[in-house]
């Protein structure tokens, strides 16, 4: 991932073929990207759960979601836009119709509280966020050879341009999460091991 700035994780484990950090549990996992990462394959291989899921990170308590209940599993992020009311997924025409693509706006992610006593749940240590992030160009050339099976409805809208945007779109957002103190790791191929970002993440 030569365009971000992360490094290799030292320490690393190996689940079902696949690396992963050495200090994350296997119930942790979330694996997000944009579509043609390759999400569904990684998850399959896991033998995590076969349903995708839906996360709207504008609405409070996402971190209490049912969803979150069965890790490991895929999940698609809703993210608040500059000048939409709704959260939007990267595939939403609301999102790759306009030009420009709009900007993610941050400020209304909403977060979970800090670990305060004892008891309380440490939101940002129960996840691992798993950025499934491959080039554009290579997630371009594999939806369009899907498209041409119209396997998967996301690719009837096709160009190497949107694909351009949604690879931006997650790029910032895992580098929002990691800064605001979640664990976010990357990985360009499933066949790779992660990486991590460079600076330290923000205060658990």
């Amino acid at each position: 991932m030569p365009d971000l700035p992360t490094e290799p994780i030292e320490s690393l484990q190996n689940i079902k073929g696949i690396d992963f950090p050495a200090d994350v549990r296997f119930r942790q996992i979330l694996v997000t990207g944009p579509p043609g990462a390759g999400k569904s394959t990684l998850i399959t291989r896991l033998g995590g759960w076969s349903e995708e899921g839906y996360l709207d990170l504008a609405r409070n308590h996402w971190w209490r979601s049912e969803i979150l209940s069965v890790r490991p599993r895929e999940i698609h992020l809703g993210m608040p836009l500059e000048g939409l009311d709704d959260a939007v997924t990267v595939f939403d025409a609301e999102f790759y119709d306009r030009d420009p693509a709009p900007a993610i706006d941050f400020d209304r992610i909403q977060l979970p509280p800090r670990k305060r006593f004892f008891f309380n749940v440490d939101w940002y240590r129960r996840y691992v966020f798993e950025f499934l992030i491959p080039s554009a160009d290579l997630v371009f050339e594999r939806r369009a050879e899907r498209a041409r099976h119209s396997t998967h409805v996301v690719d009837r809208q096709l160009s190497r341009e949107i694909c351009i945007v949604q690879h931006a779109a997650f790029v910032r957002l895992a580098e929002h999460l990691h800064r605001k103190g979640f664990q976010v790791y990357l990985r360009d191929l499933i066949e790779n091991p992660p990486r991590r970002f460079a600076d330290p993440p923000g205060p658990p």
